[in-house]
Parts: structure tokens; C-alpha cells; sequence
């Protein structure tokens, strides 16, 4: 256990270190910003999502400070947590060699390392997932009341991270009825007090829905309904490829680790040298079953719903639907995994990681040199949040509690402001709840447009005109270099409105 403890930890602080140099020229992601804002009041839902990644960004950063390097050991430190829980949840299907396997198979999937760099809705979902599939194996083998209350609680942790864990439970559902033992288990108490507790435990979080006019679905409803079936089906085929991408990673290089540990009379008969004549006894059958069937469900539901429902599909969502196809591989009974194979893939995951490590700088010079003048991923939105800032201590000799601007641009003010201002956004149904209009007329607000982007130019000189019309206008310019590569040059449209008298 401490092995895999130890392994995940150096593995989180390798990446952390990874990503700060390979993002050193860029300001974190908007969803960790988000999730930042969200965090500073623990409320029940924040609009778009149920209340969980909200909640763990609180608690991290009350901990640790508010920098880029924190929000990278943020998502990192989830990753970490990940690989931890799928140990165990390998235990419960293959002996300690195959799980130490699956383990090292996870830390060089991409999710689990620089495609996981940005810790929202999506990543935090590593957290309760593995947690719901390790209280369901337990569940399935004790069937007992204790066992259904810790799946139940584990199904109302997921459900408070984002509503697409309903994917997985209904795998979870699923895959229940077709095992073969599922008449052992549905007489048992199990699931039916996983699924009382469930629902008692979702009381609070319901009640918030009834009281918010169950904003996330219309949130859901506006952003990811389509009326293009074309779309639709490209969108599929985009989530489709970029996840097989993705997973190629792994499973690719765990078979090199097995083809490269196999004995030398076996190094030239082709897949017979990781393959044996009879099944492996440290495979428990019953529950690999339930791996198979769970990722099964998993990976083709998704796709087929976004077809048949023609839902805006992301590629990624897929980011906490695949952590079980390691295991699905390695439980694969007729596998051949010598001793030698763990020292192989830990290997492969070493030199890939170091090698990545002593790249990364010149990889974050090489990206903003290729960019273009930078791109909207270089926009100085940091840079513009500290200006604002002294702009309104120097002005109104207080601190600055809202910020009016598009999501993409009033998260990273809530983020990088010293003052860390409570963020609203012009037009939309679906506010977090962190702040109102009407508080933001009575503490004075800062309004920002960007006039990089004609589309959305407009709708917010509209919504200054209606709602700022006592403003200071002010023109900021900002511009980041790095390394002497240019990032964009952004004039920003900012309007002051001071606090009421």
C-alpha cells in the first residue's frame, strides 16, 4: 500500500513541477478559476454544476495560496488520489503484481498527467468515481447493509460533482443485472439501501435545485442542444478519436513492457509472448466481470446517447470515464505479467516523465513562439487583474468586490485580484450565486469587454449601457512577453462604477 502511495505521490509532484514550466507562459485555465470563485462560499450548487469541485478548490486553497504552481498540485494532487483508489480497486480483481501494473498503466494515460493540468467539474470527478466503483465491488462481494450505505454515499458524492456521473451509475445499474451472480446480490440488502441512501442524501441538494429553478439543466439546455445532425455526428467521431488518442498511451506502452519482459525464447513468437497457454489464477472472475462490463458501458453509452438525444458532446468529458480500461486489459485472464514487466513500465514511466520534465521549458518557449502573437491563451489576463486592482484602491480607497465581465474574463479577475472580487456575468440565466446585480450596484463594480471578439463585443457594451451608466470608461492595454516572444496585445473596454452613497 505505502508503495503505491509513495509512487503517486512522486508521480503528482513530478507533474506539478511538469506543468508549471510547461505553462509558464500562460495563465491557468478559466474551469480552475472558476472553480477558485466557486470555492470561496460553500454553497449547494454554483449554476452550472453541483457543488463538489467548488468545494475541494475551497478547501485547497484556504490551505495553499492562490499561484499557478497551486492550482497545478490541485489537479495533480486528484490524479494522485486517483491512482491510490484504483489500487484498490485493482485489489478486489487481480493479485498485487497486476495492480501495481494498473497503476503505472494510469500514470502514463494523459489524463493522469498533462492533459490533467486543469483541475474543474471534469477532473474532480477522479475523485468520487473510483471511490463509487470500489463501494460497488465491495458491495457485490459483501452484500451487506454496511456495504450499501458506503455505495450510496459514494453515489450521492458523485452525483454532487457533475450530473454526467449518471453515465457511470447507470453502467453500475447495468452491469448488476447482467452478472451472472445479480439474483445473489439484488436479494441482499445492498442495493437497496445504496439506493435509499442515495436519495436522502441528495435531500439538501434537491431542495437547492427547486429553489434555483433548477438552473444547471437550463444551463445544460442553452450550451449543449444541438439543431444540426451533421454537427452532431462530427462531434461524436471527435469524442471518439481524441479518447482511443488518448488511451493509446497506456495500453501501448504496458504491452511494450510486456513484450520487452518476456522471456528471450519468447521475444520472436509474436503475441504469444505475452499470452499463456492457460488463465492466470490471480484473476477473480466475478469481478473482473463487472470491470468489463462497467468500461463496456461506459465508453459506448455516451456516444450513442449523444447521437440519439443530438447533445453537444465534449471530448472532454471522456476524462473520468476511461480509468478503468488499464484494469480491463490487465484482468484479461490469459495475459502474461511477469515480475519483469513492473520494472519495465515503471521504467518507461521514469525516462518518459524526467525526459518530459527537462523538455518542458523549451516545449512553453517553442508553443508561444509557433502561437502567433499568442492567441487568446496568452491574453495578459493576470497582468490586467493586478492593474485593475490598484486602479480601484487608488480610486475608491476600498476593496474590489465584483467584477461584470464574460466567464472566460471575470473568473481569472476573481483569481489573480488580490482582492479576489465576487465575478457576474452579463446576460446569463445561470449564476453561481456568489454575488447579484444589486449587490454589485451597492459595493460598485469594475466591467470589462473584450474588443478582440466582435461577437460578444456588442451584447456587453449593451449590458454597460443598461447597467453602467454612471461608469468611469477606461481603455487598458496589456501584453505579456516571454522569453522575448510577444503574447497578444488586448485592449480591454473597462468601466467603473463606484459604490452607492
Amino acid at each position: 500500500m505505502w508503495l503505491v502511495v509513495g509512487f503517486a505521490l512522486v508521480h503528482a509532484v513530478l507533474w506539478t513541477l511538469i506543468l508549471v514550466k510547461l505553462k509558464a507562459a500562460q495563465d491557468v485555465h478559466m474551469d480552475v478559476a472558476e472553480a477558485y470563485a466557486w470555492g470561496q462560499r460553500f454553497l449547494l450548487g454554483y449554476g452550472k454544476h453541483p457543488p463538489l469541485s467548488g468545494w475541494i478548490a475551497g478547501v485547497w486553497f484556504r490551505i495553499f495560496p492562490v499561484t499557478n504552481w497551486s492550482s497545478y498540485a490541485l489537479a495533480m494532487a486528484t490524479t494522485g488520489f486517483a491512482l491510490v483508489v484504483c489500487w484498490r480497486i485493482a485489489l478486489r480483481v487481480v493479485d498485487r503484481r497486476r495492480a501495481f501494473f494498473v497503476v503505472v498503466m494510469l500514470a502514463l494515460y494523459p489524463i493522469f498527467n498533462f492533459k490533467g493540468f486543469k483541475f474543474n467539474a471534469d477532473l474532480a470527478q477522479l475523485v468520487p468515481l473510483p471511490l463509487l466503483v470500489l463501494a460497488y465491488l465491495n458491495a457485490f462481494e459483501k452484500r451487506s447493509v454496511k456495504s450499501g450505505l458506503w455505495l450510496g454515499f459514494a453515489g450521492a458524492l458523485a452525483l454532487m460533482t457533475k450530473y454526467w456521473v449518471v453515465t457511470v451509475i447507470g453502467a453500475i445499474g447495468l452491469t448488476a443485472l447482467l452478472h451472472p451472480q445479480r439474483l445473489q446480490f439484488l436479494r441482499s440488502p445492498a442495493p437497496w439501501v445504496a439506493i435509499a441512501t442515495v436519495a436522502v442524501a441528495m435531500v439538501p441538494h434537491l431542495v437547492w435545485l427547486e429553489e434555483v429553478d433548477f438552473l444547471p439543466f437550463t444551463y445544460a439546455g442553452d450550451v449543449y442542444a444541438l439543431s444540426s445532425r451533421a454537427l452532431n455526428v462530427q462531434l461524436v467521431i471527435g469524442y471518439i478519436g481524441h479518447n482511443l488518442a488518448l488511451l493509446a498511451a497506456p495500453v501501448l506502452l504496458g504491452l511494450l513492457a510486456l513484450s520487452l519482459s518476456a522471456p528471450p525464447w519468447r521475444r520472436s513468437a509474436g503475441l504469444s509472448r505475452i499470452w499463456s497457454s492457460r488463465p492466470n489464477p490471480g484473476v477473480n472472475r466475478a469481478q473482473a466481470f463487472n470491470i468489463w462490463v462497467i468500461q463496456l458501458i461506459v465508453a459506448v453509452g455516451p456516444p450513442l446517447g449523444a447521437l440519439a438525444f443530438m447533445v453537444y458532446i465534449k471530448t472532454d468529458w471522456g476524462i473520468p470515464l476511461f480509468f478503468l480500461v488499464p484494469l480491463a486489459v490487465v484482468a484479461i485472464p490469459r495475459l502474461r505479467i511477469p515480475r519483469k514487466a513492473l520494472l519495465a513500465i515503471t521504467a518507461i514511466w521514469f525516462v518518459a516523465t524526467i525526459v518530459t520534465l527537462f523538455a518542458a521549458p523549451s516545449i512553453a518557449v517553442q508553443e508561444v513562439a509557433s502561437s502567433h502573437n499568442g492567441g487568446s491563451t496568452y491574453a495578459a489576463r493576470s497582468e490586467l487583474a493586478r492593474e485593475l486592482t490598484a486602479t480601484w484602491q487608488n480610486k475608491f480607497h476600498s476593496r474590489w468586490a465584483v467584477v461584470a465581465a464574460r466567464t472566460d474574463i471575470s473568473e481569472p479577475m476573481t483569481f489573480y485580484s488580490p482582492d479576489h472580487p465576487a465575478a457576474i456575468t452579463p446576460g446569463e440565466a445561470w449564476s453561481s450565486g456568489l454575488t447579484s446585480l444589486d449587490e454589485a450596484k451597492r459595493l460598485g463594480f469594475i466591467g470589462i469587454c473584450d474588443t478582440t471578439d466582435p461577437i460578444f463585443l456588442k451584447p456587453c457594451e449593451a449590458w454597460m449601457a443598461e447597467h453602467a451608466k454612471d461608469a468611469e470608461p477606461l481603455v487598458v492595454n496589456t501584453q505579456r512577453f516571454f522569453h522575448g516572444h510577444p503574447g497578444p496585445s488586448t485592449a480591454w473596454k473597462v468601466y467603473l462604477v463606484p459604490p452607492a452613497k
